[in-house]
């Protein structure tokens, strides 16, 4: 199931996020309450998955996970640069 999980989140980290809330309890046991797993759903959706299953449910995140978490972040970042530039090669403006 993991190796699947990892193929579904480099097509789409959203979708890999709302079949780990269907299928197991990996999103209650990371975050206490539903507001930051929602908000990293629409705003952070690699990031929220990287913490997701970095975490272990005893010590949290430590070590390794925090390198995936930032690397995470920085797919995030680099999504919306990306989209920003799409935008702008579509309308011809430099």
């Amino acid at each position: 199931m993991p190796c699947l999980l990892v193929l579904v989140a480099l097509i789409s980290p959203r979708f890999a996020l709302f079949l780990l809330l269907i299928f197991t309890d990996r999103l209650a046991v990371a975050f206490n309450g539903a507001v930051l797993p929602i908000l990293g759903f629409f705003l952070l959706p690699w990031t929220t998955f990287m913490y997701t299953v970095a975490y272990e449910p005893v010590l949290g995140v430590t070590g390794i996970g925090w390198f995936f978490v930032a690397f995470g972040f920085f797919l995030d970042v680099a999504s919306w640069g990306a989209s920003g530039r799409g935008r702008r090669g579509a309308t011809g403006s430099v």
